[in-house]
């Protein structure tokens, strides 16, 4: 009889609703479908914002599918009203736009955070926001959206959509299209491929600093900041987008970050790095770190990390890393 009471437990272990072994496989399928569903969506609005348009052929290859299985994806979409086919060309609807955009804003904004608050690499931001992306309500992410301040960039320098499903202009070219020896100011680095992203980081470039060119073969692109050159081939500086010096931002060029200050020096505060975004950025302008404020510090450790400084008449302490992003010009 003990056969029977085990086959009778199995079945009500695998049946039961809701914590049984047939209805966990069935919500992990589910969420499954729904993440393929939306790198679908992503797919399509990338491509409508490089001018372009998808197709089964180019879906298929994002999403590492078979051909029959992206058959039945896009007439899954084409059900919900998410796209329409037109011939080998497929469109996003109004509500394909929206729910991409969704997506596109709820992983941009998990990058920021992993950045400001789970201080996690940049290295490994992007593959972990992907797992995240998927799991936010509308209210969800407009609670998070708030709890960073409100950023418009992602720690890439990608536009984050507004909750009203608005995607900002990113005014840029590549490094490698820039013309001339004036300075340009680094506003996006692409972070894919990752090969490519990893060589940037390593080179120390990084999203608002400003650089020069300095050299140009079909072999290299040798950029300088005034202090550092950086050397990279053509098709990893390609992934290193810049933007001419607003004039607000020319004395950027001839300042030094915070970071950078001896003991002995007093300084004036130029300006806010440009990856400083939402939270952190009101912090600071909470502090009282606005342009032409004057500090100095005052206190170090053995490490010195973290430092103390002088602003205002009170006394504050920063990070080496959150003091490399106020630019200062010593007085």
């Amino acid at each position: 009889m003990s056969w029977i009471w085990s086959i009778v437990l199995l079945l009500v272990v695998t049946l039961l609703p809701r914590v049984g072994l047939l209805s966990l496989y069935r919500d992990w399928r589910s969420a499954k479908d729904r993440e393929q569903l939306e790198d679908a969506l992503k797919h399509l609005l990338d491509r409508e914002g490089q001018g372009r348009h998808a197709s089964p052929e180019s879906l298929a290859g994002t999403l590492n599918l078979p051909r029959v299985k992206v058959t039945r994806i896009i007439a899954d979409m084409e059900s919900q009203g998410l796209l329409e086919t037109r011939g080998a060309q497929l469109h996003l609807t109004t509500e394909g736009t929206r729910w991409a955009m969704h997506i596109v804003r709820a992983h941009r904004l998990w990058e920021r955070y992993l950045v400001d608050e789970a201080r996690m690499p940049l290295s490994r931001i992007h593959e972990e926001a992907q797992k995240r992306e998927h799991s936010f309500t509308e209210a969800q992410l407009n609670e998070l959206d708030a709890a960073l301040g409100h950023p418009t960039r992602d720690p890439h320098g990608d536009p984050i959509p507004t909750r009203e499903g608005v995607m900002p202009s990113l005014e840029s070219m590549p490094i490698t299209a820039w013309q001339g020896e004036s300075p340009a100011r680094i506003v996006h680095i692409e972070d894919e491929p990752a090969i490519a992203y990893e060589q940037i980081l390593a080179a120390g470039l990084r999203l608002g600093q400003v650089i020069r060119i300095i050299e140009r073969t079909p072999q290299r692109v040798v950029l300088s900041d005034g202090e550092t050159e950086y050397r990279l081939a053509p098709t990893v500086a390609a992934n290193v987008s810049v933007a001419p010096l607003p004039e607000s931002e020319t004395a950027k060029a001839s300042a030094i970050s915070l970071a950078d200050l001896t003991h002995d020096q007093q300084a004036e505060i130029v300006m806010l790095d440009d990856a400083v975004q939402g939270f952190t950025r009101r912090r600071f302008l909470d502090l009282g770190l606005t342009p032409g404020t004057l500090i100095y510090p005052e206190l170090g450790n053995f490490f010195n990390d973290p430092r103390a400084y002088r602003v205002r008449g009170t006394l504050i302490a920063l990070r080496k890393d959150q003091a490399a992003q106020i630019w200062v010009r010593p007085v």
